[in-house]
């Protein structure tokens, strides 16, 4: 079979699209259509199923993807050895999966690196469920991902880049600080906001808590950080979040950072990306920039 089919397969499951397959390998769309033509009579199955604006995969296709993706790395490995990626030329868009605790403190000197190395490259940040988050990665929708620790599976690579503290955030002259301290005491029986991506369900710090005998009453669940702050400054509610990210969103607020009146383990960040792109020197060569801004 020709190799090109199987690399417009791999393209039209990526983006669910025959528009965007068509522009991610540069042909025209009827081009891209007849190459899947050819691979539906050649494999006899439709191998995608059009529902509304979305190319979905049939089982066919599912069972294929993977060993496929496997083996274009491999090709792409074996081509790629010894060749280099040319920053200063490149004009490629890079995609990274984070939220917004990381976007504040990755993308400044991120983008610092491209304006003094790659200036023709660019970065798209994307907030991604962490439930799709290992087949973005399979299927190119995302470069590298940053997050917490993820049970995801061997063929997705991961490097811990840091840690953080818990630190606990109040407005100033909050009635439960004493001695810019609060106490365990009276941490529990705070009213306290949570920020999650998910919908239901104990937070980090709870779940920690918990394991101690330990119970907080959660008053506000919201999605972001800097939300909730803003939330604290007016209100005697608590917010636990990692530290640096507390300093930054905290910045002309009337809040107070407390150290945490128990020990709880630091949040841990990872970078992620998947195997077959781990000798792809321009994915090598974004890792190794991110790498760098948390070995500063």
């Amino acid at each position: 079979m020709d190799l090109n089919l199987l690399v417009v397969l791999e393209a039209i499951h990526a983006e669910g699209s025959l528009t965007k397959a068509a522009r991610r390998l540069n042909l025209s769309q009827p081009a891209l259509s007849h190459a899947l033509g050819r691979l539906r009579q050649a494999l006899d199955d439709p191998l995608f199923i059009r529902q509304g604006n979305r190319m979905v995969p049939t089982p066919r296709t599912q069972r294929l993807i993977a060993p496929l993706h496997e083996a274009l790395g491999l090709i792409a490995e074996g081509i790629q050895e010894g060749a280099r990626f040319d920053a200063a030329r490149s004009q490629q868009e890079f995609r990274l999966g984070m939220r917004d605790i990381f976007e504040s403190t990755a993308l400044p000197g991120l983008l610092a690196c491209l304006r003094d190395e790659a200036p023709g490259a660019r970065l798209a940040s994307v907030r991604t469920d962490r439930r799709e988050l290992e087949n973005d990665l399979v299927d190119g929708q995302l470069d590298v991902a940053m997050d917490v620790l993820l049970p995801l599976s061997p063929d997705i690579r991961r490097l811990k880049l840091a840690e953080d503290r818990l630190v606990v955030v109040a407005r100033a002259g909050h009635t439960a600080i004493k001695d810019d301290h609060i106490l365990l005491q009276d941490y529990l029986q705070a009213r306290h906001l949570l920020v999650s991506s998910r919908r239901r369900g104990p937070g980090f710090e709870d779940q920690e808590l918990a394991r101690l005998g330990y119970e907080r009453q959660i008053i506000l669940r919201c999605q972001h950080y800097f939300a909730a702050c803003r939330v604290v400054e007016t209100s005697d509610y608590l917010l636990t979040m990692p530290a640096g990210y507390a300093m930054l969103a905290n910045q002309g607020l009337g809040n107070t950072l407390l150290e945490l009146p128990v020990s709880l383990p630091p949040l841990d960040v990872y970078l992620y990306w998947h195997d077959s792109r781990n000798s792809d020197p321009a994915n090598t060569w974004l890792r190794e920039k991110i790498i760098g801004l948390y070995a500063e």
